[in-house]
């Protein structure tokens, strides 16, 4: 991956005009390097990102616009346009889109560790086990469902 490369993103795009589809929700990668990932989410009400772990990276979420219910370390919380998340590594955490609204976020991580061969190998793919599989692959892991609730 290497050092990070000058220049804009333009709104609505991905990083060399890449884009993701993981599950239904439109991701777009918005820089990429060895020390940083960020990363653009759109969510239509109703979907999410189940409860997880990353072991080996610290992420954050910088809400643009609607509202996303989080679940961080076993406590449910919200976060509003402008409000900044901080997970740390190791704190299981999940988003959902509980409202009737799209909810559009800034994600990043640190390291980058492998998260964008991870959506690379998750774009497009609809079956869930092996979502879940190429997660553990990749540093990221998946609590069980009552993790959810």
């Amino acid at each position: 991956m290497g050092d990070l490369a000058k220049g804009i993103t333009q709104n609505g795009t991905g990083q060399d005009n890449k884009v993701w589809n993981i599950l239904g929700q439109v991701y777009y990668p918005k820089a990429c390097c060895d020390t940083t990932f960020a990363f653009e989410t759109n969510s239509e009400p109703g979907q999410f990102v189940p409860v997880h772990v990353h072991p080996t990276q610290d992420e954050f979420i910088l809400v643009q616009e609607g509202v996303l219910d989080l679940k961080l370390d076993g406590e449910w919380t919200q976060a509003g346009p402008g409000d900044l998340v901080r997970m740390p590594r190791g704190i299981p955490h999940g988003y959902f889109n509980k409202s009737d609204k799209p909810a559009r976020a800034l994600f990043w991580v640190s390291p980058s560790r492998k998260l964008e061969a991870l959506f690379d190998a998750l774009h497009n793919l609809e079956d869930v086990e092996e979502v879940v599989r190429l997660s553990t692959e990749h540093e990221v892991d998946f609590l069980p469902p009552d993790a959810n609730e």
